[in-house]
């Protein structure tokens, strides 16, 4: 259901909000819904960039930027939002000082004593009809498993004409608050979000005493189409079809890519070996996967399969299952394709619980976007493999 008389509403956790229908700016309902700017992802009510005169913050995100790759986890609560400095020079120089609120808030995040004043942050997601929103929560600095120096940092990136700069990528929790009401968004745009009373507990446990309820959303479904596993943009499929055309030829070469792929995606991974290929007994490579930090961690056994496929052709039934015969115990798999594991495959893979990490054409794409950029460097990185 669309809201369509915002400035009226209760927001309610993955509602759609919805404006005019003029084709322009008018047609935003952040400004009736909350009283904040128009025309920019991180809105504002009050003064900014300092903390104390901001009354509440609005993040807006299209989840759409490969390049600044916004994502929100709903299985743990956890939301990425990456910083509005887009070329180089100071970090902190942008037009709506965007990076300066971020850096404010998790200065103030980071001192545990109770914040007297802290403006809500409340999250929206395009929908990609007109300028509908949808509300994704209410969002505070940080996360219950990261540290001061983890969960605002500087990321580098390259410009198209090969120059550095830097932006933030900052993490945030949505609190389990399912609905912010009327009564205390007025009390925000009043300068009183912290001594109203219709301010949620969990919001006014962190602000108190930085305790994080996140909300956490368990996927009823674990299987993922054809669609869901392939890439959706004709930018990303040319990544998969690199690496594809790369090693189309030698499938046994694209073993040890798929093995840095998967180190990509599985950072932990301590050592590997590629098994050779007429004694792989349905295990591409075999190595260890590292859990835990120090003398106190584990290293846990894993196998992989690889599969250069186009991206019309499934892996099927029969190649994930010579892969989970081969499974000792207390091993998992790893799957890594150029391509995609066909729904029975699937299907049966979660239904019976087989602990298998499925890398697919899709996945790939994605990392190596962000990961490296253009398609040159990607190509560099296949030579050098």
């Amino acid at each position: 259901m669309i809201v369509n008389e915002p400035d009226l509403c209760d927001l309610n956790v993955d509602e759609v909000y919805g404006g005019s229908r003029n084709g322009n700016a008018s047609d935003d309902p952040l400004p009736r819904l909350l009283s904040v700017d128009n025309g920019a992802g991180f809105r504002h009510l009050g003064k900014r960039p300092e903390v104390r005169t901001l009354k509440l913050l609005a993040l807006k995100t299209n989840f759409s930027d490969i390049n600044w790759p916004d994502s929100l986890d709903r299985e743990s609560g956890i939301f990425i939002y990456y910083g509005d400095k887009r070329s180089p020079g100071d970090l902190h120089q942008t037009p709506r000082q965007g990076n300066l609120m971020l850096r404010n808030l998790f200065d103030e995040a980071h001192n545990h004593s109770k914040s007297e004043h802290f403006p809500p942050i409340l999250l929206f997601g395009n929908t990609g009809i007109y300028r509908d929103l949808r509300f994704l929560g209410l969002a505070v600095p940080g996360a219950e498993n990261l540290g001061s120096d983890d969960d605002l940092v500087a990321v580098w990136r390259t410009t198209e004409d090969d120059i550095r700069f830097q932006n933030y990528k900052a993490t945030f929790t949505v609190l389990d608050v399912p609905v912010i009401s009327r009564a205390w968004i007025q009390d925000m745009q009043a300068g009183n979000a912290v001594g109203s009373a219709h301010a949620p507990k969990p919001w006014l446990d962190w602000v108190s005493g930085r305790k994080f309820s996140p909300l956490r959303s368990q996927p009823t479904k674990n299987i993922r189409s054809k669609s869901q596993q392939l890439p959706d943009t004709d930018e990303l499929r040319a990544y998969v079809k690199l690496v594809y055309t790369f090693y189309k030829d030698d499938p046994y070469l694209f073993e040890r890519c798929a093995m840095e792929l998967a180190k990509l995606f599985l950072v932990n991974i301590r050592e590997y070996e590629i098994t050779r290929p007429w004694r792989d007994g349905g295990r591409d490579a075999i190595g260890l996967y590292r859990i835990g930090h120090g003398a106190g961690a584990i290293d846990v056994e894993f196998a992989m399969e690889a599969k250069c496929y186009g991206t019309n052709v499934a892996v099927g039934v029969k190649a994930l299952s010579r892969l989970i015969s081969r499974l000792r115990h207390r091993q998992f798999g790893i799957l890594v394709t150029t391509s995609y594991l066909d729904s029975q495959a699937y299907q049966e893979l979660v239904q019976d619980g087989h602990p298998v990490v499925i890398i697919s054409g899709g996945d790939l794409a994605l990392k190596l976007k962000r990961k490296f950029g253009s398609l040159d460097k990607v190509r560099i990185w296949l030579e050098r493999i």
